[in-house]
This record gives structure tokens, C-alpha cells and sequence, in this order.
């Protein structure tokens, strides 16, 4: 039995001890940051420079964008620094840290889409009161109800999980899972974190998931209740990619709680972790610029005028 001062490090079985499958791995996880990094600051930067673009819709959406950015900075750059050095190694501080924003930036990923669908009800079913409720202050509100849950949650959860007696401190991931290191606690304590998970599903997961889906079924009927066509594309046109994005979260979520739990990692279980833990920053921006003309008009702007400034210096 192991508590936190007998471990100093653990040891993530993720990594390959075959140099060249790791420099395969280095290579993936930089494309794959360097995609999701440029694609969310490009988000942000057309968003704060666009003035069209400061409404409640993309105020949400740059929170967002700052989630995604801060949820992938956690685990890839010390991947890619592990299979560069052929490495297994993690602090137990390292550990901890990436337990604890993990969950604080998934946390606030998920209510920050809960507070966007009901953005879009109020705006699509309520639009002549539009301006009044989602005015600047309810915007700083529902964002910062996000984030302060999700520091609590986070607070909580992390304490939680490293309070737990470790037997071994081998996980089977590239970095640090709370459901990893629940399978290699040797006492009962780890119960009761797992019993935090299950009210957290019950508590939290279900009700803002049944929000968004209560949202859209309200939405989807004052859509079809508009009689121009044009104006119902333009209604899914906003709707749409908040749906994708939502469905992609759950659908990640729910891969990571499904995960079989086997010893030893194989590909496909490594394609898994890969898919809820990095896929879904990079898909996210990338689903709102192919989806939403108004972000594609601000990026275009945002580039002619950069090339203009340069043409002139």
C-alpha cells in the first residue's frame, strides 16, 4: 500500500519503449496541438477584433475556444515531451495538476455549453426580449457561474482522488486519468470517490444534459413554425454546430467512461484515449469556422489586413 509521500512519480504505460513508435507518437501529438492551437487562437483574435462579432454567441464561443485551449495544453505538451525522451515519468505533482485542470477545463467545457443553449433559446424563441436577457452582465454571469463550478468541482474531485491508498503507480494512459488511478487503489477509500463520480453524473451530467436537450426540442419547434425558409437555415445555421460540439462532448465522455479496463494497452485503446481526451478541442473550432459564415467573414477581414499592413511596411 502506497499514500502520496511513498510516490514520487508515476509511471505512464501509454509511451512505447520502442523509439521509433514514440517518435511516431511525438509527430501525431504535434500536428494534432499545433491544429488545435492555431485554430482556437484564430477564434479568439476574429472574435475580439470583429466588432459585428460582440454578441452573447461569440462571447460564449471564445470561452469556449479558452477551454479547449487550456484542456489540450494539459496533456499534450508533456506527451510530446515524454516520447521524445522516451519517457514513462510523471511527478506526482505533475500527476495531480493534470488531474485537477483536466476536470476544470472538461467541467467548464460543459457548462459553458449548457449556458450557449440557452443563449440560442432565448434568442430563437424569445427574440424580441433577446437584448434585455442576455445583456453583457447575464453573459459575465453564466460565464463565471462555468467557471467557479467547474474550480470547485475540480477543487473537489482532485482532493478526492489523491486522498486514496495506491498500490502500484503504473496507469495505463499517456497521462494522468482519475479512472486509471481509481484501478490501482488497494483500500475501499476509493468508494467514496467513486461514489462522487456517480452523484457528479446524477448531480450534474443529467440535469445540464437534459437542459440542452429540453433547449433544442423548444427551439427545433419555433424553427418550424417560421415560415421563410430562409430564415429557418439561418436559425439551424447557429444552432447547428452547438449541436455538433455537444454531441461530440457527450460521445467522448461517455467512450471514457465505457473504456474497458485491461492491463496492458492496445492500439485501438490508445486510439480511444486519444479520441475523448485531444479530439474534441481540435474538432470544436474547426466545426464553428465550417459552419458559421459570419466567423469565416471576420477571418478573411483579419487576414486581408494583416497582408495590407505588411504590404505597406
Amino acid at each position: 500500500m502506497l499514500n502520496a509521500s511513498d510516490i514520487s512519480t508515476f509511471i505512464l504505460l501509454g509511451f512505447s519503449a520502442q523509439v521509433e513508435k514514440n517518435m511516431v507518437y511525438f509527430i501525431l501529438y504535434l500536428v494534432i496541438y499545433t491544429v488545435s492551437l492555431i485554430a482556437n487562437v484564430l477564434i479568439i483574435l476574429a472574435v475580439s477584433i470583429h466588432p459585428p462579432l460582440h454578441t452573447p454567441m461569440y462571447f460564449f464561443l471564445v470561452n469556449l475556444s479558452v477551454t479547449d485551449l487550456g484542456s489540450i495544453s494539459v496533456t499534450i505538451p508533456k506527451a510530446m515531451i515524454n516520447a521524445f525522451l522516451s519517457s514513462r515519468e510523471i511527478s506526482y505533482s505533475g500527476c495531480v495538476a493534470q488531474v485537477f485542470s483536466l476536470l476544470f477545463f472538461a467541467m467548464s467545457d460543459f457548462f459553458l455549453l449548457t449556458g450557449m443553449a440557452y443563449d440560442r433559446y432565448i434568442a430563437i424563441c424569445d427574440p424580441l426580449h433577446y437584448e434585455i436577457t442576455m445583456g453583457r452582465k447575464t453573459c459575465f454571469q453564466l460565464a463565471a457561474t462555468a467557471w467557479i463550478g467547474a474550480l470547485l468541482y475540480s477543487t473537489l474531485h482532485t482532493c478526492g482522488t489523491f486522498a486514496i491508498n495506491f498500490c502500484s503507480n503504473v496507469l495505463n494512459d499517456f497521462f494522468c486519468d482519475v479512472s486509471q488511478l481509481l484501478k490501482i487503489s488497494c483500500d475501499n477509500s476509493y468508494l467514496i470517490e467513486v461514489g462522487f463520480i456517480l452523484f457528479s453524473i446524477a448531480g450534474i451530467g443529467f440535469p445540464c444534459f437534459g437542459f440542452i436537450i429540453v433547449s433544442y426540442v423548444k427551439i427545433f419547434k419555433s424553427v418550424f413554425r417560421i415560415p421563410t425558409l430562409q430564415r429557418q437555415n439561418k436559425a439551424f445555421s447557429t444552432c447547428i454546430p452547438h449541436l455538433i460540439v455537444v454531441s461530440l462532448f457527450v460521445s467522448t465522455a461517455s467512450v471514457n467512461l465505457l473504456k474497458p479496463p485491461s492491463f496492458s494497452l492496445s492500439s485501438v485503446e490508445i486510439a480511444i484515449t486519444v479520441l475523448y481526451s485531444v479530439v474534441p478541442s481540435l474538432i470544436n473550432p474547426i466545426v464553428y469556422t465550417m459552419r458559421n459564415k459570419e466567423i469565416q467573414v471576420a477571418l478573411c477581414n483579419m487576414f486581408k489586413s494583416t497582408i495590407t499592413s505588411r504590404n505597406q511596411s
